[in-house]
């Protein structure tokens, strides 16, 4: 939204969370929001190191961009107090007729501090090169006083220590489980963003699946799972096992919404699976993903009030480690083929644009899909079935699966948030072309979609041809 306001040629912008969407009395608070994409501005595209190119980026964006409180917003623009209906809110509007000069002076200094990651790992026994990692993250904002990160902070420790009690009896995964707890998250992911740049033609051949952590007790109303498409049935079946033990959990409804935080480099850039279990409230929830990004002040207690007994810690705590120990412990990954081609005919499903083309790749991409989900998953479930070098070979297409859209930086997979089932690069192409009044945008993004999905269809048509040389051979 600040890179459409940057186009249109506006100087400034103020944010601030409406009433209408804001949980509990955010709206009366001053908040922070990062500007940065992700990762070190001044090394874009490859590791932060030591004696490593900086690129001067003193200045991320031309706009002027303030956060400010609703508060302040409502007596910037002067807003009745008869306007506020008491059985139904309102958005804050700015009134048609009224015109405001706002004089803004921000003074922002550009500093360089060490970002610290702490990472460990399990290694595994039969595909040791193969990796799930599970992330959480650190305080990195001393300065702020929240404590945002203590959720993630706990689980990840309960896990790790739950794990290595069965290690040192003997247990050991099947493929290596490497435990991060990541910094400098609240500035754009900085830390995940650098280690992952610093490794990313390994991690792009041997991360099976991330599982996120990021912020996991923000609410106490409802459980959240989002998973890439590829996983939404292991998060689906995990949670319809735990809450066999009461805990708060409602049906099945595991969504495809982008996963916040740290797992952004992994689910972008490198293409791999993600998975995220978190309590939330519902209204917030439903919302846009900016009161995610938003950074609210937390109070130290915050934890202790929503979760007083830890139960639904403990919960995120049994749904990590259930899909964590799953991924690395089973002969054949736990993804589905299927799923991904439905989600995308799902994305295309009403929408006003001229997508018949994209409809018949579409409908071609799920044939193929399962096709190779009965011919090649099946048999392979099946323990008589299951040859060292065709599980490895198997193994090797499920991996894959969400890297065969090439070139996009955002995963099409996924949506922006609850309300859409779009694609989320041709929902931005539809902004962009409102703001230019041209179809160009548009025509550029359906050709992108287009290109992923039949290269997805390729992808699975290849691994059947593979398999079926494979077997010929042996025959």
């Amino acid at each position: 939204q600040l890179s459409l306001l940057e186009d249109a040629g506006f100087g400034g912008a103020l944010l601030y969370a409406d009433p209408c969407d804001a949980p509990g009395a955010a709206q009366l608070e001053a908040f922070m929001v990062s500007l940065n994409s992700g990762g070190d501005p001044s090394t874009p595209g490859y590791p932060s190191s030591d004696g490593i190119y900086r690129q001067n980026r003193s200045n991320l964006t031309t706009l002027l961009v303030q956060p400010v409180s609703a508060v302040l917003v409502k007596k910037l623009i002067s807003l009745p107090e008869d306007s506020i209906r008491r059985e139904k809110c309102v958005p804050l509007e700015l009134p048609a007729t009224d015109k405001k000069i706002i004089s803004l002076n921000i003074q922002s200094v550009t500093t360089y501090k060490t970002i610290s990651n702490v990472i460990g790992y399990l290694k595994g026994t039969v595909f040791p090169d193969r990796y799930v990692i599970i992330g959480s993250h650190h305080n990195g904002l001393n300065s702020y006083g929240g404590q945002e990160w203590a959720s993630s902070t706990t689980v990840i420790t309960a896990l790790i220590e739950a794990v290595m009690l069965k290690a040192k009896r003997g247990w050991r995964p099947d493929r290596t489980m490497v435990f991060c707890s990541w910094g400098g998250t609240s500035f754009g992911n900085i830390g995940s963003y650098e280690w992952a740049e610093g490794l990313k033609r390994v991690l792009q051949r041997n991360v099976v699946a991330y599982i996120s952590l990021h912020n996991p007790v923000k609410g106490n109303s409802t459980l959240q799972p989002v998973a890439s498409p590829s996983l939404q049935q292991l998060a689906a079946e995990s949670q319809s096992f735990n809450c066999m033990e009461k805990t708060k959990c409602p049906a099945s409804n595991v969504s495809s919404v982008q996963i916040q935080g740290d797992s952004d480099y992994f689910i972008n850039h490198l293409g791999v699976p993600a998975m995220q279990f978190s309590y939330e409230d519902v209204k917030t929830s439903e919302n846009s993903n900016f009161l995610h990004e938003a950074l609210f002040p937390v109070h130290p207690t915050k934890a202790e009030e929503l979760d007083p007994s830890f139960r639904l810690h403990e919960t995120i705590a049994k749904l990590t480690a259930q899909v964590s120990l799953r991924i690395a412990s089973e002969p054949v990954l736990p993804l589905n083929a299927l799923d991904i081609a439905l989600e995308v005919q799902n994305n295309l499903k009403g929408d006003h644009l001229d997508t018949q083309q994209l409809l018949a790749v579409a409908a071609r991409l799920r044939d193929t899909a399962e096709l190779f989900q009965s011919d090649e998953m099946r048999p392979a479930n099946d323990p008589k079935e299951r040859a060292p070098v065709r599980v490895r070979m198997l193994n090797d297409v499920l991996q894959s699966l969400e890297q065969a859209p090439p070139g996009l930086y955002r995963n099409i997979l996924y949506r922006l948030n609850e309300r859409t089932s779009q694609f989320s690069v041709l929902l931005k192409a539809l902004e962009h072309c409102k703001l230019h009044q041209s179809n160009e945008t548009i025509q550029a993004a359906l050709s992108e979609v287009l290109n992923s999905i039949n290269s997805a269809q390729v992808y699975f048509k290849a691994g059947l041809d593979v398999f079926e040389t494979a077997l010929a051979g042996k025959k």
